[in-house]
């Protein structure tokens, strides 16, 4: 959207009234200078919020892989956490410097660089891919060469040496994106209007209440947590284990599963997206899965195991990988038509081409409505304590260099220095397209470039070479890169709207990512020593380790491994992802009245439940509908406290995890043990106990 330069400062037009300048209102504020927005305290806080979220989102990971946007979580916790101590301090006296909105900034910018790690440190994909228990859920591949053992060691190693470069491959790109393109980040313009909120009078009265059902959900979810541990006494034990709508349909993994983290997630999650899952789980458990286990014996052999790649779950697997990639290659043709769409309207003078979203969002810089005071103080301060680029440069290459040397080391050369090199010279452009694709529609699309990495280098060294350690490593690589300079971008936009320091911003980037690269493997290595990681039936299946090995098994074999008419199946599922967003941005594009494209499921989503079943779906969409019938009873009231509600509730149960690994590893068992059994096999048992 074209700036209006007609406002002139002191207009008394009502439009302008409408919306009050949000730089006036902190005129009077003082900016501290870079080095006081980053301070013991905020540093201290972005560590201990960085555990919380780290925990949440590796739960997710190694579950669903159905990770909300947590920036809101991290703003409203950083400010509750900061706010209460120095309200604390200044009544001692004590205070030496007050709580201000580019602090907050600095704290949640460090809080999702870390948990952020998480996500693209591969440790529910691509490197788990690389261990034994996800190599034994396959006889194909399964040899030394292509198997790498975890260690805390070189995943600390690897993720050191691949997640810093991603942030100095974008850094000399930052005014283009942010003041030439003025590109949106739709994320990263709530965040900051949200954090400039809660630091105005009335903002600091809403965050209140928003803090105050955080805390109540929170508890809530913990207690509840804490209350199902007592019924979990044995193997498929427990609230989690509740035949909802009967045992037949919770065979086919369709019940409510009593996790406040998924309603939390649902909450949070647009309907679409849980619709789509839901569908997803019908389509494959309710109808494809048993369509193709009564071809058993025909398709695949009856012996099989049930998680060898060769029977029922290689269709499971590749069918999502088929949809997965489908909609992914999709939006990375899509990404790239936009962007250079963009850069021609940018020469051309056309800015209006650039934006393709349906609504304006009324945060963007660039609106009218929003006076030019505000944008020169903005302009001001984000130009005033930039990083040279040629630091940004010199980083790149030298952290290039040291990972070239590094990595293959760390994989025993099944990936060698020039394939880390090729990849490098490719990272940059890989970056920018993602950074400006986010900043024009907030979708991220690093996964994808990380999928593209695994097919194109698993099969240019092949698996007798240590094809699939290489495919993954390099999709780690590729991934780490891109996923890190969309995030960057994103804080930039962040800092520019609350006058945070970019030098600030990228310090706290850097930091939150060293924490996340200490932090991440720890919490992994305490998920693997508590609990089955990796294995199908545990609490923690990580489908998306067994997912991105078998695309690394697809480059290096090529479609000779899968089961019979699988690639059949597999090529229907593909066009279908691609046919289905077609549609929707031809809907999106030439339809003015009814909107229809709002309805059209998500192949993406509909992808996960293929592996997984439903039951998290189901859980979702009672999110959703909770937050539907709260709408309609009072939507402002939902609008302001539901992510709080939300983010309470996934944070609650993700924080019991803790205790409960801690009382599985010193072996303390529940007393009880809550089963559902068929009424003939309740008299068999009966029968077994109670012999006459």
């Amino acid at each position: 959207m074209r700036r209006n330069n007609s406002y002139q400062e002191g207009d008394n037009d009502d439009e302008f009234k409408e919306k009050e300048s949000m730089e006036k209102i902190f005129k009077n504020v003082p900016v501290p200078k870079w080095t006081k927005q980053i301070t013991f305290r905020s540093i201290v806080t972005s560590l201990i919020l960085s555990v919380v979220f780290t925990f949440i989102v590796m739960k997710l990971n190694l579950t669903t892989g159905v990770i909300p946007s947590l920036n809101v979580a991290a703003g409203l916790l950083g400010f509750a956490i900061v706010r209460s101590y120095t309200q604390i301090i200044s009544k001692l006296g004590l205070l030496k410097q007050p709580f201000t909105r580019q602090e907050n900034t600095v704290i949640q910018t460090c809080v999702v660089a870390s948990s952020g790690i998480a996500f693209s440190s591969g440790l529910a994909s691509y490197l788990l891919g690389m261990s034994d228990i996800i190599a034994s859920q396959e006889e194909t591949g399964n040899t030394p060469i292509n198997i790498m053992k975890l260690n805390l060691g070189w995943i600390m190693g690897f993720l050191f040496a691949a997640s810093f470069i991603g942030l100095f491959s974008i850094m000399p790109l930052r005014k283009m994106m942010i003041l030439r393109y003025k590109l949106t980040y739709p994320s990263g313009t709530a965040t900051a209007y949200l954090v400039n909120s809660f630091h105005t009078p009335k903002g600091a009265k809403l965050a209140k209440k928003q803090v105050g059902s955080l805390f109540k959900s929170f508890g809530f979810s913990f207690i509840f947590g804490f209350f199902q541990w007592f019924f979990t006494g044995g193997d498929s034990c427990g609230f989690s284990q509740f035949p909802t709508f009967g045992l037949k349909a919770f065979a086919h993994k369709f019940y409510f599963d009593f996790s406040a983290t998924y309603v939390g997630v649902g909450m949070i999650c647009p309907y679409m997206v849980n619709f789509s899952l839901l569908i997803g789980a019908i389509v494959s458990w309710g109808l494809l899965w048993p369509w193709i286990q009564s071809k058993k014996g025909d398709w695949y052999p009856s012996d099989v195991s049930s998680s060898s790649l060769h029977g029922l779950q290689g269709y499971k697997v590749f069918l999502a990988i088929a949809m997965i990639l489908g909609d992914g290659l999709f939006q990375f043709v899509f990404m790239t038509i936009i962007t250079l769409r963009g850069l021609v309207a940018e020469k051309t003078g056309n800015k209006n081409s650039l934006s393709i979203t349906d609504d304006e969002d009324p945060g963007d810089s660039s609106d009218g409505k929003i006076s030019k005071y505000d944008d020169k103080r903005r302009v001001e301060y984000f130009l005033k304590d930039s990083t040279p680029n040629s630091i940004a440069i010199g980083g790149y290459v030298v952290l290039a260099i040291m990972s070239i040397i590094v990595v293959p080391i760390i994989f025993g050369h099944r990936i060698k220095w020039y394939h880390i090199l090729v990849a490098y010279l490719l990272a940059p452009l890989m970056a920018f397209c993602n950074a400006y694709g986010c900043g024009l529609t907030d979708w991220s699309l690093a996964s994808n470039y990380g999928k593209i990495a695994i097919l194109v280098f698993s099969s240019w060294v092949g698996l007798d070479n240590g094809g699939i350690i290489a495919g993954l490593a390099a999709c780690g690589v590729m991934m780490n890169i891109v996923s890190t300079a969309s995030d960057l971008m994103q804080d930039f936009k962040t800092g520019y709207l609350t006058l945070a320091s970019p030098r600030s911003m990228f310090v706290s980037q850097i930091l939150g990512t060293g924490i996340g690269c200490v932090i991440s493997p720890l919490v992994f290595w305490f998920f693997k020593k508590a609990y089955g990681v990796g294995d199908p039936d545990s609490l923690y299946p990580a489908p998306y380790a067994v997912m991105y090995r078998g695309m690394a098994l697809l480059g290096v074999e090529g479609v000779a491994s899968l089961p019979k008419n699988c690639l059949k199946l597999a090529v229907a599922c593909f066009a279908f992802a691609i046919l289905v967003n077609i549609l929707t941005v031809l809907l999106r594009k030439f339809e003015t009245t009814y909107k229809t494209h709002r309805f059209i499921p998500n192949a993406m989503c509909m992808a996960i439940p293929f592996y997984l079943g439903g039951y998290f779906a189901i859980d979702m969409c009672v999110g959703s509908l909770i937050l539907y019938f709260w709408q309609r009873k009072n939507k402002k009231h939902a609008d302001d406290i539901a992510p709080a509600v939300a983010s309470g509730l996934i944070c609650g149960d993700s924080l019991w995890g803790i205790p409960a690994a801690i009382l599985s590893l010193a072996s303390i068992k529940p007393p009880m043990c809550m089963m559902f059994l068929s009424s003939a096999d309740y008299v068999k048992v009966y029968s077994f106990l109670n012999p006459e």
